[in-house]
C-alpha cells in the first residue's frame, strides 16, 4: 500500500470496468516533465513506503531540474522482468540456488520465488546450422533441442516450481519482437491497479519495447533476479534527451538507414547514462514498427532508454497485434487522464536537445566493427577498400601476394587483393577475395519485427527471381525473422518462394547470426578464408557487428536492412558499389541494377496492408506458452528445490553462496594485487564475456573433453551459461580481445607472474594460479569499458577469476552496475588519466587502501592507488548510489537479497 501523502489516489472508469490509479497531477511540476520521467513519478507515488520511498524522493521528481547533473537517488519498482534464454538460464540457476542456500541458513526455500511477473523467451539457442533448404528450419530444431535437453529440462521444472514464472518455448520468436507483439502491456493491471507497464531485461535490446511506450531497459542478470524477487532498482533520476523529429522518411530509405543515423548522431552527442526521449511533429509520421526498431538500437547510442510516448499509433499496433478491446481501451484512457498522451505541438523541459529532419536521411550501412560507424550507401565500396588495409598483412599492402599476381584494377589501384581459387562440392570453380560476403542474414528483432523493410527484402528477391539473378555460391544466405507472423504474412503474400528461390530459406524463429550463431560458413569457404587469410565480410539485418561476434572466419561485419542484405547476397562482395554497379545480369544478358529491383514504397505499403491483419497475431501467441509436442515431451523433476544431476556440463549449482553467513564479513582494502589485464579502449562485453563457439584447444574446450563431451556436442557458451565452470574458462577468451601486457597475443592470454618470467598463460589457468597464492586480481582499462550486451557473465566470470577491483577511464552503466553486483570495485582513473600517462606497464604489484570507509557507512570518494614501483594516484569510486553500497558490502547484490529475505 502507497502511504499516498500526495493524496494520489483515485479511480479511472474505462467501460464497465473502474481501476485504481495515482494521479500525476497531484505533484507540483509534474506537467512540464518529459514522458519518461512521468512514468517514474507514478512509479514512486504508487510505491511510496516511507522509507525506502519517500515523499521527499517523489518531490525531487516533480522539481527535477533539468540542468543538473544526476545526483538525487531514487528506487524504481519494474512492474515486471524479461529475460532470453542465455542470460535467463543463470538467473533460474542463482534461483534455484538460493532456495537451498535459504534453506541452509533455516529459512523456507518456497519463499524464493518472482514477485513481479517474469517471462522468459528461449531465443538465443538457434544455431543457423542448415540453411538454403525447405527442412533448414526442422534440422535445425532437431539440432537444438539435442544440444540443449539438459537446460531445456531446467527451465520447464522452473516454470512449475516458480510462481510468476512463464517460458516461451523455442522455436516462438526473439523475446524482445514477442515483446512488442504480445507480452507487452503498455499499461498495467494488477490487483486492482492500473499503471504504466515497466520492466527491466536481461538483454540490453529489451529497450525495443521503448517504441510502444513502456519504460524499461536491459540490466544484468544479477540486477534481474533481485527485481524479481521485490528489489527496487536503484538509480539516479538521468538526465532527459529530447529527441526532436520532424519531416518524414524520403522514398528509398528504410527504418535501417533512420536508425544508424540516429545511432550515428547520438553516440557523437554523447547519451551514456541518459534517457532519450523523442518529440515532435515527426513522431506521428514515424510507424510503430520504425518507433521498435530505433528503441531497440539504444544500446547502441549508449542510453539507458530511447522512448516515444504513447499516441494513436500505439493503439493502432496494440490493435492490430490482438490486444483484447478493453486493454486498448484502458491504454489510451489511462495515457490521455495522466498526461502521458503525445502532444505534437509539446516542449517539455529537457536536460539536451538534438533534432533530425527525417527527409535528409539517406540509405546507409554500418561497419566493419561498430552500429555508431555509419557508412552511406554510396561510399561503401570505397569505405571498404579504406577499412579493408586494416585487416591484411602488411606484404599485402604493397601488392606483394603470396599468390599469382593479380591483374585486377583493384590491385593496379593499390586495393589489397588475393583471388583465391574454389571448388565446390558439385565441381565448380569461382575465386573469393578481400570483401566476398561470406554471410548474409535476414536477422535480429530490430529489423524483422518491422513488416515494411521486412517486405521490402522479400519484393527485391521476387524482382531479382523475376530477372534471373541469383545469390552467389559462396555468401551463406539465411531467414530468421523474430515471430511466426513474418513467415505468415510472407506465404500469404506470396513471396517466400522467391526468398527460398535466393536460398534465404527460414532457419529458425531466433536470434542466430546478430548474437554469433551464424553456424559455420560452407566448408570449401571457410578452408579458402583461412588458408588465404581473407579479410572477408558478412552483412546482416542486425544490431551488433564487433569483432569476433558473427563469425570466427568473418573479419569485418556490416549492419544493413533487410532488403540491402538480399542485394548484397547477390552482388556477393563489398567491392562491389550496388548503388552505381550491376548485380548481375538477366536471362537475356542485360545488366541489372539495385534500382531495378528496389521496390517503391507504395508497393511495400500494399503488400503490408494486404498481408497482415490481427487473426495473423491472435493465431501466433494463442498458445504461446504450451510449445511444441516435444517441448511437452521433456521429462522434469518435480519439487521446491531442483535435483542438480553432478554429470552435467550444461546446469551446475554455482558457488556463490558457499559458506555465506547471515551477516556480511567487513569491507578490506586490497593489497598485493597483480594485473590480469591491461586492456584498451572500448572493450566490450562481447571481448569479456563468453560468446559464441568452444574451441577445442582453450581451457573450456579442455574441460568438456575430460568431462567426456565430444568435440561435435560443445555447443556455445550462450547455451552453457548454467554451468558456471565453462563459463570461467570462457572469461575474457574472446578471440579479438588484445591483453596489452602479452603483447604478440590476441584472444584470452595473459602473463602469469606466479611463475618465473611471468610467461604467456591462458588468464584462465593464469587465474588459478594466483587463487592458489591468495593473489586478488586488477584489471586496467580505457574508455567506454564493458559497452555493449548487459551480459551478466561478464561480471560473474570477472568475479569467479579472482578480480577484485577494475579501474578504467570510463564505463558503460550496465557492466559497472554488474560488477558491483558481483561484489567487484569499479575505480576511474583521475580525469584525464590513463594507465599509460601514469607510467603503468600491467606488470606492477598494486595496493588499493581507503575502501575500508565503507564499513563506517560512507561511500569515499576516492581510493588511493599505489604500486611497487612507486606509482600512486586517487582513482574515483564509482558506488554512484547508497544501495550499490550495500550490494557491495554484501558481496553482491544476490547475497544482499537473500540476507534481507532471511531477517523478514
Amino acid at each position: 500500500m502507497s502511504a499516498n501523502s500526495f493524496d494520489a489516489r483515485s479511480t479511472l472508469q474505462v467501460g464497465d470496468e473502474s481501476y485504481e490509479i495515482f494521479r500525476l497531477d497531484k505533484v507540483d511540476g509534474s506537467a512540464r516533465l518529459p514522458y519518461s520521467l512521468k512514468v517514474l513519478l507514478e512509479n514512486l507515488l504508487r510505491t511510496e513506503d516511507g522509507a525506502n520511498i519517500t515523499a521527499d524522493h517523489i518531490r525531487a521528481i516533480g522539481g527535477w531540474d533539468s540542468q543538473a547533473q544526476p545526483s538525487q537517488e531514487i528506487q524504481f519498482t519494474p512492474a515486471r522482468v524479461i529475460m532470453q534464454d542465455f542470460t535467463g538460464v543463470p538467473c533460474v540457476v542463482d534461483l534455484a540456488t538460493m532456495r537451498e542456500a535459504v534453506k541452509e541458513l533455516g529459512g523456507d526455500a518456497a519463499r524464493i520465488n518472482p514477485l513481479a511477473p517474469a517471462e522468459l523467451v528461449i531465443d538465443h539457442s538457434v544455431i543457423a546450422d542448415r540453411f538454403g533448404t525447405p527442412d533448414s528450419f526442422a534440422q535445425n530444431v532437431e539440432l537444438e533441442y539435442g544440444r540443449n535437453k539438459e537446460r531445456y529440462q531446467f527451465l520447464r521444472w522452473g516454470q512449475t516450481a516458480f510462481d510468476e514464472f512463464k517460458v516461451v518455448p523455442p522455436g516462438t520468436g526473439i523475446v524482445h519482437q514477442v515483446n512488442i507483439e504480445h507480452l507487452a502491456r503498455t499499461v498495467m493491471v494488477r490487483g486492482g491497479q492500473a499503471y504504466p507497464d515497466t520492466l527491466v531485461g536481461t538483454d540490453s535490446h529489451t529497450t525495443m519495447v521503448n517504441g510502444l511506450g513502456v519504460l524499461g531497459w536491459g540490466v544484468g542478470g544479477i540486477e534481474a533476479e533481485a527485481a524479481m524477487l521485490g528489489q527496487p532498482v536503484s538509480m539516479l533520476i538521468p538526465r532527459v534527451v529530447g529527441f526532436k523529429l520532424t519531416g518524414e522518411l524520403p522514398a528509398g530509405t528504410t527504418a535501417t538507414d533512420l536508425v544508424l543515423t540516429i545511432t550515428e548522431m547520438l553516440r557523437k552527442h554523447g547519451v551514456v547514462g541518459k534517457f532519450v526521449e523523442f518529440y515532435g511533429q515527426g513522431v506521428g509520421a514515424t510507424s510503430l514498427a520504425n518507433r521498435a526498431t530505433i528503441g531497440n538500437m539504444s544500446p547502441e547510442f549508449g542510453s539507458t532508454a530511447a522512448i516515444f510516448p504513447i499516441d494513436a499509433e500505439t493503439i493502432s499496433y496494440l490493435t492490430l497485434t490482438g490486444r483484447s478491446a478493453q486493454q486498448v481501451a484502458l491504454v489510451e484512457a489511462y495515457a490521455k487522464e495522466q498526461g502521458l498522451w503525445l502532444d505534437p505541438a509539446a516542449e517539455p523541459d529537457y536536460s539536451e536537445k538534438l533534432e533530425l529532419d527525417l527527409s535528409t536521411v539517406v540509405p546507409s550501412i554500418a561497419g566493419p566493427k561498430r552500429p555508431q560507424d555509419r557508412i552511406v550507401l554510396a561510399d561503401a565500396s570505397q569505405q571498404f577498400t579504406r577499412d579493408v588495409r586494416n585487416y591484411v598483412t602488411d606484404d599485402e599492402e604493397a601488392g606483394k601476394e603470396s599468390f599469382p599476381a593479380s591483374d585486377s584494377p583493384a590491385a593496379a589501384n593499390g586495393v589489397p587483393t588475393k583471388p583465391t581459387p574454389v571448388t565446390a562440392p558439385d565441381g565448380t570453380t569461382y575465386e573469393l577475395d578481400h570483401g566476398a560476403v561470406t554471410v548474409a542474414a535476414i536477422t535480429s528483432c530490430t529489423n524483422t519485427s518491422n513488416p515494411y523493410v521486412m517486405v521490402a527484402a522479400a519484393l527485391v528477391a521476387k524482382k531479382a527471381v523475376e530477372r534471373g539473378l541469383s545469390s552467389k555460391p559462396w555468401v551463406k544466405t539465411t531467414l530468421a525473422p523474430g515471430s511466426k507472423v513474418v513467415t505468415d504474412y510472407f506465404d500469404k503474400a506470396g513471396l517466400t518462394p522467391y526468398l527460398d528461390k535466393l536460398g534465404f530459406n527460414l532457419v529458425g524463429y531466433g536470434c542466430t547470426t546478430c548474437i554469433g550463431n551464424s553456424g559455420p560458413l560452407l566448408e570449401e569457404v571457410s578452408q579458402a578464408v583461412n588458408a588465404a587469410d581473407l579479410a572477408v565480410t558478412s552483412v546482416l539485418s542486425g544490431n551488433r557487428n564487433f569483432e569476433g561476434r558473427i563469425n570466427p572466419d568473418v573479419k569485418m561485419n556490416y549492419l544493413a536492412s533487410p532488403p540491402l542484405v538480399v542485394a548484397y547476397a547477390i552482388a556477393g562482395s563489398m567491392r562491389v558499389d550496388i548503388t552505381r554497379d550491376a548485380l548481375g545480369t538477366d536471362t537475356e544478358g542485360a545488366p541489372v541494377f539495385l534500382a531495378d529491383i528496389w521496390p517503391s514504397e507504395a508497393e511495400v505499403t500494399e503488400v503490408v496492408a494486404s498481408a497482415i491483419g490481427q487473426d495473423m497475431f491472435k493465431d501466433s501467441y494463442k498458445d504461446v506458452f504450451a510449445g511444441d509436442a516435444q517441448w511437452q515431451a521433456l521429462s522434469i523433476p518435480t519439487g521446491d528445490t531442483f535435483e542438480w544431476d553432478p554429470q552435467s556440463t550444461y546446469v551446475r549449482k554455482p558457488p556463490y553462496f558457499d559458506g555465506m553467513s547471515t551477516d556480511p564479513d567487513p569491507v578490506t582494502d586490497i593489497s598485493g594485487a597483480r594485473v590480469l589485464a591491461r586492456l584498451g579502449d572500448s572493450v566490450t562485453t562481447d571481448h569479456i564475456s563468453p560468446a559464441g563457439a568452444i574451441k577445442a584447444d582453450t581451457p573450456a574446450g579442455k574441460y568438456l573433453t575430460e568431462h567426456g563431451v565430444e568435440r561435435r556436442d560443445f555447443n556455445s557458451y550462450g547455451s552453457r551459461r548454467g554451468n558456471h565452470e565453462v563459463m570461467i574458462r570462457g572469461t575474457f577468451a574472446n578471440i579479438r580481445l588484445r591483453n596489452q601486457i602479452a603483447p604478440g597475443t590476441e584472444g584470452g592470454f595473459t602473463r602469469d607472474f606466479t611463475r618465473d618470467g611471468g610467461p604467456v598463460a591462458f588468464i584462465y589457468d593464469a587465474s588459478r594460479h594466483y587463487i592458489e597464492q591468495g593473489v586478488p586480481l586488477v584489471v586496467l582499462a580505457g574508455k567506454e569499458y564493458g559497452s555493449g550486451s548487459s551480459r551478466d557473465w561478464a561480471a560473474k566470470g570477472t568475479a569467479l577469476l579472482g578480480v577484485k577491483a577494475v579501474v578504467a577511464e570510463s564505463y558503460e552503466r550496465i557492466h559497472r552496475s554488474n560488477l558491483i553486483g558481483m561484489g567487484v570495485l569499479p575505480l576511474q582513473f583521475p580525469e584525464g588519466a590513463t594507465a599509460a600517462s601514469l607510467g603503468l606497464t600491467g606488470e606492477e604489484t598494486f595496493t588499493i587502501t581507503g575502501v575500508t570507509e565503507l564499513n563506517e557507512g560512507r561511500t569515499p570518494r576516492t581510493v588511493k592507488v599505489s604500486t611497487d614501483t612507486g606509482i600512486e594516484f586517487d582513482a574515483v569510486v564509482r558506488i554512484d548510489t547508497p544501495g550499490e553500497a550495500d550490494y557491495y558490502r554484501n558481496g553482491g547484490i544476490m547475497q544482499y537479497v537473500l540476507r534481507s529475505l532471511i531477517r523478514e
